[in-house]
């Protein structure tokens, strides 16, 4: 384990037990959250996105404001729906955003997750084209931003432009130097891990996946990264590439970790099913006694077998705990493990 952050899901709620009453809750807040997560010496700030739900949405804003606070922490999502993108103006603000802050974006994108209404994209002006799912048109996009990202020139320059350009074709502006290698791909089969490969992103792998054996999910979870890094291997790409979990993660120290968490502890693996007819496998909750945890993880194969874990962090219990949270994990867990 070389890297430990955190993955806010940035809901908010207009509950008296929340702490996010408001979008502009949970918008300050996330990012008081990656400052104070960097202060305790965390690697990563990443952040869910969703549409038409009470919950972070639009991610670039966030993400630039965060690289302007900060210095360190890696910053980032999990994952960026392409069904709904523009790739071409997403390439402009994640070039600004990586910018601002000083290279340190690692974007998860992936064909997303079911949405809060049907066909949600469609509302943002795409629909597949005949003969292909919904799937295939958030590869293309995802192609189509990964090109462009590149930062090769494709645009033919007007001959009388309002400013002079440079010579050749042109390319999307501001150009963000390496980002093209700190894109992650969703995935929740050993089929789309290695066409993340294929393609040259890294594996952002969630607390679910698609059934494909029966095993239990760590162990699925463990085989879809050793597919991945076979299938990376075999597209002959020069740079390592990198693999990230997400878990639910508690050390149980204190009385209010107990109240809100203590029953996570007896949590097992659920089937069932989220997008389709497939069947799905979602991972455990752990929660317990660092020491405990300490034995539970180190039997977790896919946390052994990647190489950045992202923590999900209950961001409506307020900044204070969710960095409470954060640290309990660095502090009496995460150096038994091997994290530095």
């Amino acid at each position: 384990m070389k890297k430990i952050g955190f993955l806010s899901f940035g809901h908010w709620s207009d509950s008296p037990h929340s702490q996010t009453r408001s979008a502009s809750d949970t918008l300050l807040q996330s990012i008081d959250l990656a400052v104070a997560a960097e202060e305790l010496g965390a690697d990563g700030a990443y952040f869910r996105v969703h549409h038409f739900a009470r919950q972070l949405a639009s991610p670039f804003p966030l993400l630039a404001a965060i690289g302007a606070k900060t210095e360190r922490i890696e910053i980032g999502t999990g994952v960026i729906d392409m069904r709904y993108e523009n790739p071409m103006y997403m390439v402009e603000d994640a070039g600004a955003a990586d910018l601002i802050a000083g290279g340190r974006l690692q974007l998860g994108i992936s064909r997303g997750s079911p949405e809060q209404v049907v066909d949600g994209w469609r509302y943002f002006g795409y629909q597949p084209n005949e003969g292909e799912t919904e799937a295939d048109m958030a590869r293309k996009h995802a192609e189509v931003f990964l090109k462009v990202l590149e930062g090769e020139g494709f645009a033919r320059p007007n001959p009388r432009p309002m400013f002079p350009n440079p010579p050749g074709l042109l390319r999307l502006e501001p150009h963000a130097p390496g980002l093209r290698d700190r894109i992650w791909w969703g995935a929740a089969s050993n089929g789309t891990a290695a066409w993340a490969a294929q393609q040259g992103m890294n594996l952002m792998s969630s607390t679910l996946k698609f059934d494909e054996g029966g095993a239990p999910f760590h162990v699925q979870q463990a085989e879809q990264i050793r597919a991945f890094r076979k299938a990376w291997t075999e597209a002959g790409w020069a740079h390592e590439p990198r693999t990230s979990v997400s878990r639910s993660i508690f050390a149980l120290t204190t009385d209010l970790d107990h109240a809100y968490f203590g029953d996570d502890g007896e949590s097992t693996d659920q089937v069932g099913f989220i997008d389709g007819p497939q069947q799905a496998i979602f991972g455990r909750s752990y929660a317990a006694e660092p020491d405990v945890l300490i034995e539970q993880l180190a039997q977790d194969e896919a946390i052994a077998e990647a190489d950045t874990l992202l923590l999900t962090v209950p961001n409506q219990l307020g900044v204070d705990y969710s960095a409470h949270v954060i640290e309990n994990i660095l502090v009496h867990v995460a150096p038994a493990l091997g994290w530095r």
